[in-house]
């Protein structure tokens, strides 16, 4: 429980600190969001009259304060542009974006798994083949393999949409369908960061004294792997994983504006592109909210399979 205490804690500074971070940083372009409101032939009285009912006229402790009072009650403000509430907003766009995180969260971690493991027990050309992916991984951008998809898989082939998004519960299939480019392209520079950590740590402990005692008691060697060595190894798969899922939401930002997905990522860029600092916050706060949930997840899974992360 206090393991737990502890967690939830540093989630929520995380959070508060990062939304004081990207309030600080747009608060210089605060003086000029009237004009970009009421447009460039705006005088200085209606901008100032403007800015003082939007409350930029007070100094940045009270802004960031009543901000954060009132996005703690539920309130994130609403859009400067569209007047529409940015929790509306954040409801429609981060089903989709949570889809995208969590399929290529899942299919890089059993991917990423499998392949370390083999790769690690087998070792040959399935070792080399991993370290010529992972190196081909850490070079190309998502950006590239999904314009690679696109050309192949929707242009040449015609198997699948090129871009477009469709709601699961309007059409399952569909659903399916527009995200399958999108998954296999993140995931492909995903799944070798994870395999490449998964395959150094099962070798590592491949090589430690239990296992020579576990074989000579006559364990077999499918049950050494899996049920010993994986277990001890599978804490360093997890961490790697937590830190790929910060990679996926920088990518899916760019894989979003590729094949069209309303997504937290297009919101954010259409936001910061004419300076809508409500929903700008609000979508930074998710993004945030969103890793915090999936390093939780680990933190809670790092320490069911190992006692000694609880107690430090």
């Amino acid at each position: 429980m206090r393991f737990l205490v502890k967690r939830l804690a540093s989630a929520v500074s995380l959070v508060f600190g990062a939304s004081l971070i990207v309030f600080l940083m747009l608060s210089p372009a605060f003086g000029d969001i009237a004009f970009n409101v009421l447009g460039e032939n705006a005088s200085a009285a209606q901008a100032a009259e403007l800015n003082a009912e939007l409350g930029f006229d007070q100094p940045l402790v009270v802004q960031y304060v009543q901000w954060l009072v009132g996005a703690v009650s539920g309130d994130l403000g609403e859009s400067l542009f569209t007047t529409q509430s940015v929790w509306a907003a954040l409801i429609v766009r981060t089903p989709v974006t949570v889809a995208l995180v969590v399929l290529v969260t899942a299919l890089s971690g059993i991917l990423g798994f499998a392949v370390g493991v083999v790769a690690a027990v087998r070792r040959g050309w399935i070792d080399r083949a991993l370290q010529f992916v992972s190196t081909l991984g850490d070079a190309l951008p998502a950006f590239i393999i999904a314009l690679f998809l696109v050309t192949v898989l929707a242009i040449q082939l015609g198997v699948l949409p090129a871009t477009g998004y469709t709601a699961f519960a309007t059409d399952p299939a569909a659903w399916a369908r527009s995200l399958t480019m999108p998954v296999i392209a993140l995931t492909v520079v995903a799944v070798a960061g994870v395999a490449q950590q998964v395959r150094s740590s099962m070798i590592a402990m491949l090589r430690q004294d239990f296992v020579r005692t576990l074989r000579s008691r006559g364990l077999s060697e499918t049950r050494i792997v899996l049920a010993h060595v994986l277990r001890n190894a599978s804490t360093t798969g997890l961490t790697a994983l937590a830190v790929q899922v910060v990679g996926i939401l920088g990518g899916a930002v760019v894989i979003e504006q590729i094949f069209a997905l309303p997504g937290l990522g297009s919101l954010a860029v259409e936001a910061s592109a004419r300076t809508d600092v409500h929903v700008v916050l609000g979508t930074v706060t998710a993004y945030v909210v969103i890793v915090v949930i999936v390093n939780l997840l680990v933190d809670l899974a790092v320490a069911a399979l190992n006692p000694k992360v609880r107690l430090s």
